[in-house]
């Protein structure tokens, strides 16, 4: 593919024709409407850029300029200045008036002068070191207005200083002509953008969709790219920094680097450098790193200095991508292919492109438009390649899902039974060992353990709704007597037995209730104020006292002490002082003579 390249920019250059001793005169008839001055050119290079016109003007009658070569406009990067020389002649065209465009945007300062045959001087400027307003028309390319009288001898002079490519094609129109013109290339150029930005929304879309990076950077290149282009046509000049000529400058280099930056990262990921070619990979990210530290260069870097630099990295650029995608390609990758179709459409133009900014190319339709051809075909096929490269990244994804599920099967088989008796085995034994750690082995109540872990979300969820919530505090009555009188035994089948009528007593108000220990017991009820609770409280104390513990031939009547506290949830009040505060109220009810029920507050309506 190189060698086409190379092939097709030598066939462009081809060999010049022999080179006459003067420029003829521009003889303007009725049939014209557009004329190249560029065979009409004689030129001059001031290397010092000292010369004023009067001095070029006197150089060029005693012969010191020199035709402009058979089909060159373009001299490359050059130091100083060029002036050029022609002899316009009006023989019959009915328009005196006509525009002077210079078809490259990028020319610093410009400078026009026409010489009448009275001996007056007509003087104008341009280029983008000065306002974009001062431009005859509002147009991308420097222009000018110049008068020709029928019959009319002018001699016109353009000087151009630029750190810019020299690239002087200069062409005159009528203002007929050149509105039919502008109007097809500004269509030819809003068209292109408009497949730019389209493919710039549809593959954001992509990226923001799968998240595969490739996509972003691919709309990373798209943006960047676009931007080189709206540099170089000057439609950046025109529409974004119309008076920075600081901007006009260096958005060149940076525009570059970018777009080289985005390229490269888009193909190293596209064709996955990192695993199929390493070597490649790194050499990628040393050219990313070059052209990034490029980048930044170029706000301080004259202009002279970094667009050359930026415009002969882009050989460089482009050559490497074509070897990785060719040596990827070799290893079997098939989305490469299609890669590499696209990138070579892209190559051709970019490199006819930077070959005219360095004298290599004459500057023509083909070469100027060339890139925006060819980058609109490779930004289409890598639309394409892209899909075609992330449905064979599904296909193998769905290979690989199909193989590992057929080979993991049979392992899934043969290990089912035996993980699930294992599960259903520690399923049990963990549910035995929950309830043997929440419950009491005796009165099957819940632990003190259980109920401290479950009152701060009792806790939690009384703040969150704004609903009180209240303790008790349950004492059997002389219990230590019982044990003493009648034993231990006795002793448990009476704590059995209260816990069972406490428990039927206070379970329809939704209470959380635990063993404290010994013969006390700890309960919570939601959503239950003092009053409620308090009621509640009696209940459970005429349930105990209204029946009688049948462990022994003589019956036991039981009584027991409960204290009520209300948890202060507006003083965020904490378990432990809640837990305190119920006690208290326990301790009120024993020192009253036991059998009762008392609360923290002084007196509560039962």
């Amino acid at each position: 593919m190189l060698c086409a390249l190379f092939c097709v920019l030598a066939s462009l250059c081809g060999s010049a024709p022999a080179q006459p001793d003067t420029a003829s005169p521009a003889r303007l008839s009725s049939a014209d409407a557009v004329v190249s001055l560029n065979p009409h050119l004689d030129y001059l290079h001031d290397l010092d850029a000292r010369l004023d016109v009067e001095q070029a003007h006197r150089l060029q009658q005693t012969g010191g300029f020199r035709p402009v070569p058979p089909g060159k406009n373009s001299f490359g990067f050059q130091p100083g200045a060029y002036w050029f020389h022609a002899r316009l002649v009006n023989e019959g065209a009915p328009d005196t008036r006509w525009l002077l465009v210079q078809q490259y945007a990028l020319s610093d300062d410009i400078e026009l002068y026409a010489l009448y045959p009275d001996g007056h001087w007509m003087r104008a400027s341009g280029g983008d070191h000065r306002p974009f307003s001062s431009r005859s028309i509002r147009y991308r390319h420097p222009n000018f207005w110049l008068d020709l009288p029928r019959d009319t001898p002018v001699e016109l002079y353009v000087r151009i200083q630029s750190e810019s490519s020299m690239q002087v094609p200069m062409t005159l129109y009528t203002p007929t002509a050149f509105a039919e013109v502008s109007r097809d290339a500004q269509f030819t150029i809003g068209l292109y953008y408009g497949i730019i930005i389209a493919l710039f929304f549809y593959n954001l879309v992509l990226w923001l969709t799968t998240q595969d990076s490739s996509y972003f950077w691919y709309v990373f290149h798209l943006t960047a790219f676009g931007m080189v282009l709206f540099t170089l046509n000057g439609l950046g000049f025109e529409y974004l920094w119309p008076n920075s000529a600081w901007m006009a400058d260096k958005s060149v280099p940076l525009s570059i680097c970018l777009a080289q930056v985005g390229v490269q990262q888009f193909s190293r990921k596209f064709l996955d450098l990192g695993n199929r070619w390493q070597r490649g990979d790194r050499i990628g990210r040393v050219l990313i790193g070059a052209f990034a530290a490029l980048g930044v260069a170029s706000a301080f870097l004259p202009y002279r200095v970094s667009v050359p630099i930026a415009s002969a990295g882009v050989f460089v650029s482009i050559g490497w991508i074509a070897v990785e995608a060719i040596v990827v390609l070799r290893r079997g990758y098939t989305p490469a292919r299609i890669f590499l179709m696209a990138w070579a459409a892209f190559l051709i133009g970019t490199a006819m492109f930077a070959a005219v900014a360095f004298a290599l190319l004459p500057k023509t339709f083909v070469t100027e438009y060339g890139v925006q051809i060819g980058s609109a075909l490779e930004m289409l096929l890598l639309s394409i390649a892209l899909g075609y490269r992330y449905a064979s990244l599904r296909n193998e994804n769905e290979r690989i899902i199909r193989d590992g599920r057929q080979q993991l099967m049979h392992e899934v088989k043969e290990r089912t039974s035996e993980l699930q008796e294992a599960l259903s085995q520690l399923g049990e034994a963990h549910a035995r060992l929950r309830e043997s750690s929440q419950r009491d082995a005796l009165t099957g109540l819940h632990t003190r353990r259980y109920f401290h872990e479950r009152l701060p979300a009792l806790l939690q969820e009384a703040r969150e709704r704004n609903a009180p919530l209240s303790l008790l505090m349950i004492d059997l009555d002389y219990f230590k007597s019982i044990n003493d009188q009648h034993g231990h035994l006795v002793g448990d089948a009476c704590l059995r037995w209260a816990a069972r009528v406490l428990g039927t007593t206070l379970r329809p108000a939704h209470a959380v209730m635990a063993r404290f220990g010994g013969e006390e017991f700890v309960v919570a009820l939601p959503q239950h104020d003092l009053a409620a609770a308090t009621r509640i409280a009696e209940q459970a104390r005429l349930a105990l006292a209204s029946s009688e513990c049948d462990s022994l031939e003589a019956p036991l009547r039981i009584t027991t002490s409960i204290g009520v506290h209300e948890v202060d949830l507006a003083a965020n009040e904490n378990i432990d002082q809640a837990l305190e505060r119920a006690d208290q109220a326990l301790y009120r009810a024993k020192s009253a003579g036991r059998d009762c029920v008392r609360t923290t507050a002084e007196a509560i309506p039962l």
